[in-house]
Formats: C-alpha cells, sequence, structure tokens
C-alpha cells in the first residue's frame, strides 16, 4: 500500500495566502477496507472478499489497498474519506440517486449554522468499510449534464420539473449518470433535498458540484463553509470511474467570511467568494491524478470557469500528461467555450478545452413565463435554457447542448426580416445564434436552394435578446424575475445576402459543422414582396 504524497510536502513556496485554511495535522490513523457487497447491503459479511487495488482518499492523501482490501490513512477531526469507484463497480445509492462512497468524520459534528450540517459523528471508527458491488459499464455511453438548476423555492424546482426533468424523462435511460455543475439551489439551502428529490425521478445516479449560492454563508471561512453540502452529499471534491473515464469534481469556490472580509477592507458589510482551489485541494489533485494511467481520459468538473481559477496554471500542468481530456464549469449563465495554450499554463499538445456550460435555469427563472406558467429563462447571449450531453467512446469524447422550451429553436435561431422588398434583398443582414457552437465550428448559409458559403462569426449581443428584454422589461410583473441585460455572445455568426431574390417566399438554411464533424441545420423563410 502506497501513500501518495505527504503533509510536509504542502508548504508550496507562495500558495499558502491569506484566508486560506491551515493544512491539517493528523490526530489519528483511519483504516478500513473496500469490499465485494456480493449481496448488497452494506455490511460486510463473512466471505465477502477484500478488494485490491482500489483508491481511498483522506482529501489529501491518497493510497491503494492492499490485496486483502485494507486501506489506511491519516486523520483529523474535519476529514471526509472517500473512494474513488473504481470502473466496472458501483457504489451504494440512495433513492434519489445520491451515492454513497464516502465517510464525513466530524466528532463534535458541524458549528450551529442557518443551514444544518453534519450532526456529531463521535470517535473515529475502529474500520471504515466502503461496499462495492459488480456493475457492467461499456467503454461508450452518454452523461447528463445539467449548469446551475438554482431554484430559490419549490415554485422554481417545479419550473425545473417540467421544463427540464419531464422532457428527459422518456429517454433518462441512456445516460450512465448525471452532473449538476454547481448552483444546485440559490442561497436558500432549504430547498436542496426538494430539488435532489425531483432529480432523483429520473432513476439515475446524480453526481454534484458545489456552487457559490451553495454556501452556508453565516460560516465564518472557507473551511465551514460546506457543512450543509458534506451533510446532504459528502465531501465537496472527490473523483470517480466510469467506463475507464477518470472523473474529477473540484470546489473551486473560496468562501471569505464577513469578518476575515472586514479585516481585509473594514468597509466591506458582508463575506465574499473568489475561485480558488487552495493547496489541500491542489495537492490531493495531484496526489488522485499521479495514480490514473495516461492514457485514461480524464473529465474534470467544477463550478466557477477555470481562467477565474487562481491555481488555473497548476490545473492545466497536472491534466497536461493526459491526451484525452476536457473540463467543465457553469456560473456564467451563458455558453462559452475556451481554449487554453501555453501562454495559461498548457504544456501538452494542442489546447486544452474548457466548456463553460449552459445552464438548466436559463437566466434563473426569470422572464415571461409561457403558455405553461414557466419563465423563458433565456440566457443573456441569447442562449435558451436547457442541459448537455458528454459522449464518450473509448479514449474519445464530444459534447452538445440541448435547448428546451417553447423558445428553444431547436439547433440555432436565425435572425432575418420576415419580408423586405426586392430591392432590399442585397445587403440585409442575416445572423445565426448557434446554441453551443465554438470558434472551431464552420458555419455555412444556403439561400433559396442556391450554393452554400461561410459565414463569419462575430462577438456582440443577440439582437433577438435585446429586443426581449425591452419586451419583458414591459410586461412582466411579479413573482416573475425581469432578464439580466445582454452579454456579448461568441456563438454568433453573420452575413450580408447578396443575391437577387425573386418576389415570393424563400428558404434560409443555415448549417453548423463542429469540431467532431457532426452537422445540425436550421431553417428561416422570408418573404420578398
Amino acid at each position: 500500500m502506497r501513500i501518495v504524497g505527504s503533509l510536509c510536502a504542502l508548504a508550496m513556496a507562495g500558495m499558502v495566502l491569506a484566508q486560506v485554511a491551515p493544512l491539517p495535522e493528523p490526530t489519528a490513523t483511519a483504516q478500513g477496507t473496500v469490499f465485494e457487497d456480493a449481496n448488497g447491503n452494506g455490511v460486510r459479511d463473512p466471505g465477502e472478499r477484500g478488494l485490491g487495488g482500489v483508491a481511498v482518499s483522506n482529501g489529501l492523501d491518497v493510497v491503494r489497498t492492499d490485496r486483502a482490501g485494507r486501506w489506511s490513512l491519516p486523520a483529523w477531526d474535519d476529514a471526509a474519506f472517500f473512494v474513488v469507484k473504481p470502473s466496472g463497480w458501483t457504489t451504494p445509492v440512495r433513492p434519489d440517486g445520491r451515492p454513497l462512497f464516502h465517510y464525513v468524520h466530524k466528532p463534535a459534528g458541524s458549528p450551529q449554522l442557518r443551514f444544518a450540517g453534519v450532526a456529531p459523528t463521535g470517535p473515529l471508527p475502529e474500520s471504515i468499510d466502503f461496499p462495492l458491488r459488480r456493475r457492467s459499464e461499456p467503454r461508450s455511453f452518454e452523461v447528463l449534464l445539467f449548469g446551475d438548476t438554482q431554484p430559490r423555492n419549490l415554485r422554481e424546482v417545479d419550473y425545473l420539473a417540467r421544463d427540464v426533468v419531464a422532457p428527459i424523462a422518456p429517454q433518462a435511460g441512456r445516460f450512465a449518470f448525471g452532473v449538476v455543475l454547481g448552483d444546485i439551489v440559490f442561497d436558500g439551502l432549504d430547498v436542496t433535498e426538494p430539488l435532489v428529490r425531483t432529480l432523483g425521478t429520473l432513476g439515475l445516479s446524480w453526481r454534484y458540484v458545489i456552487g457559490n449560492h451553495d454556501l452556508n454563508f453565516d460560516a465564518p471561512d472557507d473551511l465551514l463553509s460546506d457543512e450543509h453540502f458534506e451533510r446532504v452529499f459528502g465531501p465537496a471534491y472527490y473523483s470517480f470511474d466510469v467506463g475507464g473515464v477518470h472523473f474529477v469534481v473540484l470546489d473551486d469556490v473560496e468562501w471569505i467570511g464577513t469578518e476575515n472580509a472586514k479585516r481585509e477592507n473594514p468597509e466591506r458589510a458582508r463575506g465574499y467568494y473568489r475561485a480558488a482551489l487552495g493547496p489541500r485541494q491542489l495537492k490531493w489533485l495531484e496526489n488522485d491524478l499521479r495514480l490514473v494511467p495516461k492514457d485514461r481520459t480524464v473529465v474534470v468538473m467544477m463550478h466557477i470557469p477555470l481562467n477565474e481559477v487562481r491555481e488555473r496554471a497548476d490545473v492545466l500542468r497536472l491534466l497536461s500528461p493526459f491526451p484525452s481530456n476536457v473540463s467543465f464549469s457553469a456560473h456564467t449563465h451563458t455558453m462559452e467555450h475556451r481554449f487554453f495554450g501555453r501562454e495559461d499554463g498548457w504544456q501538452g499538445e494542442g489546447r486544452h478545452h474548457h466548456i463553460v456550460h449552459g445552464t438548466s435555469c436559463g437566466s434563473w427563472w426569470g422572464g415571461l413565463p409561457d403558455e405553461r406558467g414557466v419563465p423563458h429563462a433565456t440566457m443573456s447571449d441569447g442562449t435558451p435554457n436547457g442541459y448537455g450531453v458528454l459522449r464518450v467512446d473509448g479514449g474519445r469524447w464530444s459534447w452538445e447542448f440541448v435547448a428546451v422550451g417553447p423558445a428553444s429553436e431547436g439547433a440555432m435561431r436565425i435572425l432575418a426580416p420576415d419580408a423586405l422588398s426586392a430591392s432590399e434583398v442585397r445587403g440585409t443582414e442575416v445572423l445565426a445564434n448557434v446554441f453551443g457552437a465554438s470558434e472551431l465550428s464552420r458555419v455555412e448559409i444556403s439561400v433559396s436552394g442556391g450554393p452554400w458559403r461561410a459565414m463569419r462569426r462575430v462577438e456582440r449581443p443577440d439582437p433577438w435578446y435585446v429586443q426581449l428584454v425591452e419586451r419583458d422589461k414591459a410586461q412582466v410583473k411579479l413573482p416573475y424575475l425581469p432578464l439580466p441585460g445582454p452579454s456579448r455572445c461568441t456563438h454568433l455568426w453573420s452575413t450580408v445576402l447578396a443575391e437577387r431574390l425573386e418576389p415570393g417566399v424563400h428558404a434560409l438554411r443555415v448549417r453548423e459543422t463542429d469540431l467532431w464533424g457532426r452537422t445540425r441545420e436550421g431553417l428561416r423563410t422570408i418573404r420578398v414582396e
């Protein structure tokens, strides 16, 4: 059994900044067994064998079990121990889809906070055992991804159920598991469990990322800001394997409590957050990835986009040895692909692909309600709310965004006048907001059956969304929320009509070929008078 890394290695020069929690001092040694739970009762019964070579962590060090499935790790009075679920196995899963893969050790429990944390766990158990059961996991599979679900009350949980969950339900069986990329709820942590039960109706196992709106805001510091999250979900960062792919969940939200914030600036009235991992989590990530074969695909999931994270260069360095890798975030309530190169700390081939995922709540469940009573919730770059699908096939991966609701318009929104005179055709701009597209997409237009020609990518607000904001300002009444102001859209393409069109109805067809070679088409008609 080999421990990867040590506490002394964490004295990294320049990494321990103000407000960063001190590194833990071990007070005991935790030990246990990872075993094959043949009868599925969660308890190791006589004859159930230990499983060797399985990774277990205390949130800092990472070890592999010995031949008998035994492990031991340093322990302290606020530690979370978890098994790194290997491919071809499953941990127990609650009826609502939350996996049981961890043990949180808090002898005295969480401090008194507005939203309850972990109850006192008492002394360290003599043995912390992790049950696993065999499960067939194909090398080709799909993962369901939700950006910020973020309901602030039960009414908005119902919006999610009707707008996003219900359309997925008939096809839920195609997904290996689901992920919520943070901002599970919107500050009101008492909505967390109703939200979890709603997602649980899909019958999937779910993995959750902590977001800035999932914190205990009355916590004095970052160390205690995830007490509610730990009670409901377990550790705020962890990893697991599915179908030969290594998935990593990071906590990149660092909470600066009110008192600490006031010490930084006496004029601050409340605490705040920033995008950072901290030295303990960063060292854990290094230890975790050190045990992963370099030919594996690595998928990293966080809440705040990677470019904002203080340790961005370190994360990119650690991912560089893996030829097949991708990372996801959410947070911005827009949809964008970002590519990181040498100037950002990337040391591998090409560039690292980071996807800022569109959200399931769109613009925080804002905007004018549709005929179902559900706000259209369009995001500020003109993208409808929706979900993502990550497809993995061996060492290759691809992704797509799926828009939902009446405002979705399928794969794209084509903007052109409904009608114009024959003399106005030439010189008229046509725009296409291609949902989920990247700078590597090729977008073309065919006018009235003519040849395909390239459109030019532009970065500016979606004019349709600009008009939508103005419309909603005049109509939205409480309890519906106004839309945010327009933002830059990175998936907008433009062209100017050069054709001479006779009076009549003409088809504008727009075709996207994405970076994986897949094509999607949209259609818009215009009437020439």
